[in-house]
């Protein structure tokens, strides 16, 4: 257990001076600080509370799936999302579902649960794994019977079964705390986007579907997506793991912060099933080549051949080495490749052309980071409170993107079991007793921000933090220097600059808790990097550049220490952990 390793690192000054940086940041860090020009008043705000037995937080796939399923097994459910249902976060941009179909496909669940762990180099979690192949036809059922194979968005037919059912739907409402008494959840508070109100949501039981996050990059649909759920979690005592891994989305290099230009056929295409196809995809060798050889990079079907070989990179499993170059119907990906890729297509973001890294920065590879399940119903180490889908770490394809489709499949089956299991937790059981002087205080600090007279605004803050973590350098292609000089920069923002922001309105308020949350996840992703001395799937250092079957055939999981500080243990393959 550790919360550092023991580098000598750059200080500060170096690290300002390596990047070129040190007078443009002197210049702007006196533009981050103003008086707040408030333009609403904290102390006319509201309060709503609200009661229910499960509390479902997230509007995408895992969400929908766990609320229809802690309804259907006989509990009182109430869903909240940040955004609308059925467009919040990556499920509007997921239209690939993974269905396994033994009457379609030449081997068995066995094989498909075996190959997986093949290109995972063992870091799935077979159990999750398996779950996603045999539940995947019910849910795509299930979604066909709802129409939602027939649309683009989901809107609408995710709001078929909640209609039907009743289900209470709280929409546009940013959650800022978890609440946990007596050692279990208790529910959860957090404020109105479109109105002065404050909410507060007592629960038996809680449900994360608040999906992955990054630290909003340009080029990729993911600026929404900030964890939350995994930082909220975090700071009532749940283990989150997987945060050394790293999704490798890249995005074009004409107008590259143009996300519709660079994935706008995803988002109008109509989803689809498609089947077995293990691969291992979404590393970081294109991130390795660019920085041995510099920007951009070329790939995808029609891309020239690389004619300068670069020697080492992170390892592929000779079983899954593809040639993106060939024709369909030779060694490139086959029909139905990527997220909902078109036939014969690459994976989305690795097509034709020239591409530059970092759409994606923060996030990790699809259900590998998230809060740590202690067994197979998605329940996590707080009692009472479950996550499902890119909020659960559930490792079901390890540190790298192996199953196309898996990722919307594997929200849906997750959310399901989630739902399933939260009602029979909270069947029967007494609703925790929060005082309300508790109710006050965490009222106080979401609405801080507003009462600030001057500070540090959170957009400021967010690029700060986003220069220091998104350079290939630091967060793809790592070392311990680099990460140690980062590391030293995010903790100043976490004790000096977070407690200093300042909201003048509603927008930036959702701002400054959005910007708490990426800082704890930037810290998260340094400490487990420098935690992990070998490279292993998507995690790749240049000073431990090969996989260390000997001491790292473990997940690394992080929790926060009695004294306040973010610890780190090893959780072997195969094994979970216990609860509390």
């Amino acid at each position: 257990m550790t919360t550092h390793e023991d580098n000598a690192a750059p200080t500060r000054r170096d690290f300002i001076a390596l990047s070129g940086a040190s007078a443009g940041l002197a210049a702007i860090g006196a533009a981050g600080w103003a008086q707040n020009a408030a333009e609403i008043d904290a102390e006319s705000f509201t309060n709503t509370d609200h009661a229910t037995d499960v509390l479902v937080i997230g509007g995408g796939m895992a969400g929908l799936f766990a609320a229809v399923k802690a309804h259907d097994e006989g509990a009182a459910v109430m869903i909240v999302s940040k955004g609308r249902l059925g467009a919040s976060g990556l499920t509007p941009f997921g239209k690939g579902f993974f269905v396994f179909d033994p009457k379609t496909e030449s081997g068995s669940i066995d094989d498909f649960v075996d190959t997986v762990s093949r290109s995972a180099l063992g870091t799935n979690n077979p159990v999750y794994t398996r779950q996603v192949a045999e539940h995947s036809r019910d849910r795509a059922a299930e979604l066909q019977s709802w129409g939602y194979f027939d649309q683009t968005l989901a809107h609408r037919p995710f709001m078929r079964p909640i209609e039907d059912r009743d289900i209470p739907l709280l929409e546009r409402v940013t959650i800022t705390h978890l609440i946990k008494e007596d050692g279990r959840i208790a529910g959860a508070a957090g404020f109105r986007l479109d109105a002065e109100e404050t909410i507060t949501i007592r629960a038996k039981s809680v449900i994360l579907c608040t999906g992955a996050g990054g630290f909003k990059p340009n080029g990729f649909p993911l600026g929404d997506l900030t964890h939350d759920g995994s930082v909220m979690a975090y700071r009532i005592g749940a283990k989150i793991t997987g945060k050394e891994w790293n999704d490798g989305h890249s995005t074009r290099v004409d107008h590259p912060a143009a996300t519709f230009d660079g994935w706008g056929d995803m988002f109008e295409r109509v989803p689809s099933t498609n089947g077995v196809d293990v691969h291992h995809d979404l590393g970081v060798d294109m991130n390795y080549r660019a920085y041995a050889l510099g920007n951009p990079v070329s790939g995808g079907p029609g891309a020239p051949q690389a004619e300068t070989p670069v020697a080492g990179g992170p390892f592929v499993p000779e079983e899954f080495q593809r040639n993106f170059d060939s024709p369909p119907g030779g060694d490139g990906p086959p029909p139905g490749a990527g997220e909902g890729g078109a036939p014969g297509g690459p994976p989305p973001g690795f097509g034709a052309g020239a591409n530059v890294g970092g759409a994606s920065a923060g996030m990790a590879v699809h259900k590998s980071e998230g809060l740590v399940p202690i067994n197979d119903r998605c329940a996590s180490t707080v009692p009472g409170l479950y996550a499902a889908g890119d909020a659960l770490g559930s490792h079901m394809s390890g540190g790298i993107y192996t199953q196309i489709g898996s990722s919307l499949a594997g929200s849906a089956v997750q959310g399901a079991i989630a739902g399933e299991a939260a009602a029979d937790y909270a069947s029967g059981r007494a609703a925790s007793v929060i005082p309300d002087a508790r109710l006050a205080q965490i009222r106080d600090q979401i609405l801080a921000p507003l009462r600030r007279e001057a500070g540090y605004g959170p957009a400021w803050v967010t690029q700060t933090l986003q220069g220091v973590m998104i350079p290939n350098f630091v967060l793809y292609v790592k070392k311990a220097s680099m990460m140690q000089a980062a590391l030293a920069y995010i903790e100043e923002l976490r004790d000096h600059h977070a407690p200093m922001l300042r909201a003048a309105n509603l927008h930036e308020l959702r701002l400054a808790w959005e910007t708490r949350n990426m800082i704890l996840s930037a810290e998260m992703k340094l400490r487990a990097s420098l935690f992990r001395t070998e490279s292993r799937c998507s995690h790749y250092r240049l000073d431990y550049p090969e996989v260390d079957d000997a001491n790292w055939r473990v997940w690394i999981n992080i929790f926060r220490g009695e004294d306040g500080t973010m610890q780190l243990e090893k959780q072997p393959f195969g094994t979970w952990p216990a609860q509390g």
